[in-house]
């Protein structure tokens, strides 16, 4: 996907960011705060990615985290795990040892709520800012700068980061202290599930009755069934098409952390533990980088 030309947002001064991670979602965004006049270093485990975006953006990228984040006021990064989050935060080459004091690292991981919590301190000890910020609105969100990111962390850091966050987003909220990112991020992630599971269904219902389904979702589109699952994903769940989208492995990955944190809090997600199984199938089935619509194959 190519960046999309149509993107507003409130210009701020421009500032020197360092970007670590250029995934599927970190290279457009990273891509979009170039784009704003940023002055963007980036970092990429495998370099020929830093390479390659440096040649599209004409940046600059770094060896390590740490001299990526040298001198930059805001840090984002988005990476795989609490592990990768870790591994490019702390420890001698990590950003944490290269950003200046008051700099306000932005991490828009989907990761648990422990580690936003434990960086959170880590950087405060430091003399810098922490905020975790994970994202929704999947690969076509970021290149077209649509994202919603949901923030946990101090008022004053974050209103520091928010305006530097707007090329990329429509949306940028304090929803709480540290770890509060991550839990909104759960929260989103449960209700897609059930969603998800719920489409699928009616789907196949559909199919069994002989209805045209493409027509019944036309019908039940302008209803209160409307869903952004129905209007994104109804009809290529018609069309068996999964290539493309938020991949299985990465959904069982989320409602592994919704799990986790729900055996901690007591809090009960029965129909998220049980969608997490029917992916376990779809996994199992090959379907690994399926887009998560692809719970209809189980039904068929």
């Amino acid at each position: 996907m190519s960046l999309s030309p149509a993107k507003t947002y409130d210009p701020v001064a421009p500032r020197k960011v360092a970007f670590i991670g250029l995934g599927v979602m970190g290279r457009p965004m990273a891509g979009h705060l170039k784009r704003a006049g940023h002055d963007v270093t980036v970092f990429n485990r495998s370099p020929h990615k830093s390479a390659d975006w440096v040649a599209q953006h004409e940046g600059a990228s770094a060896p390590t985290p740490r001299q990526a984040a040298a001198h930059c006021s805001i840090v984002c990064t988005c990476v795989g795990d609490d592990d990768a989050l870790r591994a490019v935060t702390l420890g001698a080459d990590g950003a944490f040892a290269g950003m200046p004091p008051g700099a306000v690292f932005v991490d828009h991981t989907t990761a648990s709520a422990a580690i936003a919590r434990e960086l959170h301190a880590a950087a405060l000890a430091r003399g810098i800012h922490f905020i975790d910020a994970p994202v929704s609105g999947g690969e076509a969100g970021a290149v077209n700068g649509t994202l919603t990111v949901m923030c946990g962390g101090d008022p004053g850091p974050f209103e520091v980061a928010k305006p530097v966050l707007q090329p990329f987003a429509r949306a940028v909220t304090l929803v709480g202290p540290a770890g509060s990112g991550q839990l909104t991020k759960m929260v989103n992630q449960i209700s897609i599930a059930g969603l998800v599971q719920s489409l699928a269904e009616a789907i196949a219902f559909g199919n069994k009755a002989g209805l045209d389904m493409k027509v019944v979702l036309d019908v039940i589109g302008k209803g209160a069934a409307q869903s952004w699952q129905m209007d994104n994903r109804g009809k290529t769940m018609i069309d068996d098409k999964f290539e493309f989208g938020f991949a299985v492995d990465w959904m069982r990955k989320d409602l592994g952390l919704c799990l986790a944190e729900a055996r901690r809090n007591g809090a009960r997600l029965p129909v998220a533990a049980l969608v997490d199984q029917f992916y376990a199938d779809i996994q199992a089935a090959g379907g690994s980088r399926w887009d998560t619509s692809s719970l209809v194959r189980r039904l068929r």
